[in-house]
């Protein structure tokens, strides 16, 4: 938790001059200052992939760790800032305004208007939406990491100022959808904030939404995050209304701006009222999306694939890029569990190169719950792709095709009875292990030449009436196996 001690700075806008709730937030930061807050990059050093495998496998726990921003990060961020400072304009502390607002609710207040006239909410709306693993959660505790937790003041332009403000203030939604939880973990969490004891709730839900109004106004929140809003059981009747009432009557009466987060089909409930839709995007609408394999995809798994803790250091490639992107569907926290359990897998093995079939395994392995939602999507990209291409212009099957659009055709592997076969596994690591120590040992040789003992063996060979007997003098050609190495 981020707790300091108020710094205050000069507003941007004239009309947040002098407001100490504004000028204590951080300093605004422009676009490259803010990707290096954003993100993370965990070390990897050349020494710590020549370590014991026992211990290099723990290193790989650093994978979790890597935050690379995206564009949509730097959009978030620039909205929930906005949102808290819209929501502090119209609380400064030592305005009339504000203590009237402070001391009464809008129903009780007395008929003798402040000097600068009755407090007006200026809260909003911020929603974020995307499907499960997309890192919408992990985007907003970078986000929210930029701000304080919370801030102390004691002195403002020589005067005394007594109060700790809270910026943000982050929970999840109930399960059950009801008021009295959620306003229980929203008590929880303030008073964790303001370092105080746990207050005890009050017994009846108008006087515990009193509570949290109270403590909410005193705390000076600057905005309210609520993710997990999928949660919301639209089956229980009246349960999502309640809460969606509870939580913008904080932005209407309270001022206080809030973001939702959710998967969908949150996106749908809100769809369904044009005033809590209106209410929800006033300050921006994100759909934060499936990577596609394009810009945003190269800039991720340039940053991953630097996370090497194999003994050997496989350049990134563009079908190793592509086998990733297909087996994570552009999920980035997938591709980072199947990047850590590849891993996990090659490190003490014979040959630890990261490979094609490597990948397949690891996903193999990282993927065994999630597989058919991994499919379902897959086959979702696959149907898009046939819509596609038979909308396609149609071109004369009865003309040559150019060599732009012909066709490459694979070879295929027959037998000498010309029957099809296959080979199973990765072709490019030896299939027998007794021969593997030494094939590695010929692959990872510097200068293979005194390997070779006869450099002309083949060039006689062709030229000889029976190549291949002159091959098996020679010892280099085995057409029995069976019998020699029985």
């Amino acid at each position: 938790m981020k707790r300091i001690s108020a710094v205050y700075r000069q507003a941007i806008l004239p009309e947040h001059c002098g407001n100490p709730l504004i000028e204590s937030l951080p300093s605004k930061l422009g676009d490259s200052d803010l990707v290096d807050k954003l993100s993370h990059y965990p070390s990897c050093h050349y020494e710590e992939t020549q370590l014991d495998a026992l211990e290099r496998v723990e290193y790989v726990s650093r994978l979790k760790a890597l935050r690379q921003p995206l564009p949509v990060y730097l959009e978030v961020f620039r909205a929930v800032e906005m949102a808290i400072k819209e929501g502090y304009s119209a609380k400064n502390p030592l305005s009339p305004t504000t203590m009237n607002y402070l001391h009464y609710s809008e129903d009780e207040r007395p008929d003798i208007e402040p000097i600068t006239g009755y407090f007006k909410p200026k809260g909003c709306g911020i929603t974020v939406i995307g499907e499960s693993g997309v890192g919408k959660t992990c985007m907003l505790e970078q986000v929210l990491g930029c701000f304080p937790d919370t801030v102390e003041h004691s002195y403002y332009d020589n005067k005394h100022l007594p109060l700790r403000q809270v910026v943000w203030l982050k929970v999840d939604c109930p399960d059950d959808s009801s008021v009295k939880g959620l306003c229980h973990r929203i008590l929880e969490e303030l008073d964790r904030k303001l370092g105080i004891p746990v207050t005890k709730p009050a017994s009846t839900i108008a006087a515990l939404i009193s509570q949290i109004e109270a403590k909410m106004k005193s705390s000076f929140l600057g905005i309210l995050v609520i993710d997990e809003m999928q949660n919301l059981n639209l089956a229980k009747v009246g349960g999502a209304d309640r809460l969606l009432g509870f939580l913008h009557n904080l932005v209407n009466n309270l001022g206080i701006p809030l973001l939702f987060c959710a998967n969908p089909p949150f996106d749908n409930l809100l769809s369904q009222s044009l005033k809590a839709a209106r209410r929800a995007e006033s300050s921006g609408y994100f759909d934060v999306g499936l990577m596609h394999n394009n810009d945003e995809w190269q800039l991720f798994i340039e940053e991953l694939w630097q996370l090497q803790w194999t003994n050997v250091v496989t350049p990134l490639s563009d079908e190793l890029s592509d086998k990733l992107f297909d087996l994570s569907v552009g999920n980035m926290d997938l591709a980072v569990r199947i990047f850590q359990a590849t891993q996990r897998e090659l490190i003490g093995s014979e040959d630890e190169e990261l490979t094609l079939v490597a990948l397949e395994f690891g996903a193999n392995i990282a993927l065994r719950l999630s597989r058919p939602a991994v499919d379902e999507i897959r086959r979702g990209r696959n149907i898009a792709l046939l819509k596609r291409q038979k909308n396609a212009p149609k071109t004369d099957r009865l003309s040559e095709p150019s060599s732009e659009t012909k066709e490459i055709t694979k070879p295929e592997l027959t037998t000498l009875k010309g029957k099809l076969i296959s080979i199973p596994g990765d072709l490019t690591k030896p299939h027998h292990p007794e021969f593997a120590e030494r094939l590695l040992a010929l692959k990872n040789t510097e200068n293979i030449h005194p390997e070779i003992h006869d450099f002309d063996l083949f060039q006689r060979a062709s030229e000889e009436l029976n190549p291949l007997e002159t091959l098996k003098k020679a010892g280099v050609l085995c057409d029995d196996p069976l019998e020699i190495f029985k």
